[in-house]
C-alpha cells in the first residue's frame, strides 16, 4: 500500500513538473529566469525590403523596419530589448510622436544611406530617401514599423541587382518586383532571408522572374501561419491551452478550435481587405483579456457549457485582427489572395493542433481520474494562464 501511495505521489509530481515545462515553453520563459517581466520578450522584428524595378528602369525601395531600433543599434542579438545597454533611449524613442521621431531620423539619414547599398552588376547605385512614414506610437510595448522609401535609377546595361543591409541594423528579408506598367503586369521574386551581415544573392533582371506557383504560395503561407503559432505566438498558445485544460475530450475540443479558426478567418480576411481595422493598442490588450477570461472560466466552471462556443467565436474574431498584423508585414499575392489566406489559416490550425497534441501527451496522458486531473492540472494551470493574461492586459494598457 505504501509503495502504491509513493508511486501515486511521484506520478503527480512528474505531471506537475511537465505542466510547468509546457507553460514555461509556451510563455517563452528561459531556464533559471523568473518574474512576469520575462514572460513576453520584447524583440525587434527583421526588416522587410521590397525592391521594385519598372520598365523605365526606375528603382523604388520600400523598407519596413523599426526606426527606433536603427537609431539605437538594437538588433536581433538581443532576445529582449530590455537587455540592451541603451534600452532606456530605445523606449524613449518609441514614445515619440511621428514628427519628433522623424526629426531625430533626419540627423541619422546620411549614416543610414552609407551603411546600406544596392549594386547593379557590382556597381553601387546612389540612393536617396523619398519618404519616411512613421505611425503613431500606439502600443509601445511592441516595436512600431515605419516605412522608409528610397529611389534610384538602374543603368540600361545592368542585368542583376544585389541588396545589402548591415548586421548592425538587424536581420532582413528582401524580394524584387519587376513591373511592366504599360501592360499592367508584375512579377515577384522569392524572398531571400539574410542574416550574419550577408548580402543577397544577385537578382537576375535579364529574365522575367516567374510568378510563384500555387504550390509555392500554399507551402510558404502554411509555414508562416504555423510559425505564427509555434513558436512565435505566445499569447495564442496560452489561449489554446486554456481551451484544452477545461475539456480534453476530442469532440468538444475540436469544436472550440474550429469555431476559433472560423472566426479569426473572417476578421483576418476583412482586415486584409481593409474592411475592418482596429489599432493595435486596442486589439492587443483585448487579446490578453480574452486569455485571462478563459483561465478564470476554467477555474469557476467544472464542465463545458454551450455558451463557451459562442464566447470562443467572439474571441476568435478578435484574434483574427491580431493575425492580420503578420500578414500585412509579408503582403499577399494579388492573384492568389484567397489561396494565401486559406493556406495561412491551415498553418495556424496545424500550429494549434500541435499545441493540443503536445499538451495531451505531457498532461492528460498521465491522469485518468478527472477529479485528480482538475485539482493537479486544470486549476493551477488556468490560474497561471489568467495571471499572465492579466499582466499582459495591464502592460499593454501601459500601466506598468
Amino acid at each position: 500500500m505504501r509503495a502504491v501511495m509513493i508511486c501515486a505521489r511521484l506520478k503527480s509530481l512528474v505531471s506537475v513538473l511537465l505542466m510547468g515545462c509546457l507553460l514555461w515553453l509556451a510563455s517563452g520563459l528561459t531556464a533559471g529566469v523568473t518574474g512576469l517581466q520575462q514572460v513576453m520578450a520584447d524583440v525587434v522584428k527583421p526588416a522587410l525590403i521590397e525592391i521594385e524595378v519598372d520598365s523605365e528602369r526606375i528603382i523604388a525601395i520600400e523598407i519596413r523596419a523599426s526606426i527606433e531600433a536603427l537609431l539605437t543599434g538594437i538588433n536581433a542579438q538581443y532576445k529582449n530589448t530590455k537587455d540592451a545597454p541603451n534600452a532606456a533611449e530605445y523606449d524613449a524613442l518609441r514614445k515619440m510622436p511621428p514628427d519628433q521621431l522623424l526629426h531625430v531620423f533626419e540627423d541619422f539619414k546620411t549614416q543610414f544611406l552609407q551603411s546600406i547599398y544596392l549594386k547593379a552588376d557590382q556597381t553601387k547605385l546612389p540612393l536617396s530617401v523619398q519618404v519616411v512614414e512613421i505611425p503613431l506610437p500606439g502600443y509601445t510595448k511592441v516595436p512600431r514599423i515605419s516605412i522608409i522609401r528610397l529611389s534610384s535609377v538602374l543603368p540600361r546595361s545592368a542585368d542583376t541587382i544585389q541588396w545589402y543591409y548591415p548586421e548592425k541594423f538587424g536581420d532582413n528579408a528582401v524580394r524584387v518586383r519587376q513591373v511592366d506598367r504599360e501592360n499592367e503586369q508584375w512579377h515577384w521574386s522569392q524572398w531571400q532571408w539574410l542574416r550574419d551581415d550577408q548580402a543577397s544573392t544577385p537578382f537576375s533582371l535579364s529574365e522575367i522572374v516567374n510568378l510563384q506557383s500555387i504550390f509555392e504560395v500554399i507551402t510558404s503561407y502554411i509555414v508562416i501561419g504555423f510559425e505564427h503559432i509555434v513558436p512565435k505566438g505566445t499569447d495564442h498558445i496560452l489561449f489554446i491551452l486554456g481551451l484544452f485544460l477545461l475539456s480534453t475530450h476530442l469532440r468538444p475540443l475540436l469544436w472550440q478550435v474550429t469555431m476559433f479558426t472560423v472566426a479569426h478567418t473572417i476578421t483576418l480576411g476583412l482586415a486584409m481587405n481593409n474592411v475592418v481595422e482596429l489599432p493595435s493598442n486596442v486589439v492587443e490588450p483585448l487579446i490578453a483579456l480574452s486569455i485571462a477570461y478563459v483561465g478564470v472560466e476554467n477555474v469557476l466552471s467544472k464542465t463545458l457549457h454551450r455558451s463557451r462556443l459562442a464566447l470562443v467565436f467572439l474571441f476568435g474574431l478578435l484574434h483574427g485582427l491580431g493575425f492580420a498584423g503578420i500578414l500585412s508585414d509579408f503582403g499577399m499575392p494579388q492573384g492568389d489572395f484567397a489561396v494565401a489566406l486559406i493556406s495561412f489559416n491551415v498553418g495556424v490550425e496545424l500550429g494549434q493542433l500541435a499545441v493540443i497534441s503536445i499538451a495531451f501527451v505531457l498532461l492528460r496522458f498521465w491522469f485518468k481520474n478527472p477529479q485528480i486531473y482538475r485539482k493537479i492540472v486544470v486549476v493551477p494551470g488556468s490560474m497561471f494562464i489568467s495571471l499572465i493574461g492579466l499582466y499582459w492586459f495591464f502592460e499593454r494598457l501601459e500601466l506598468f
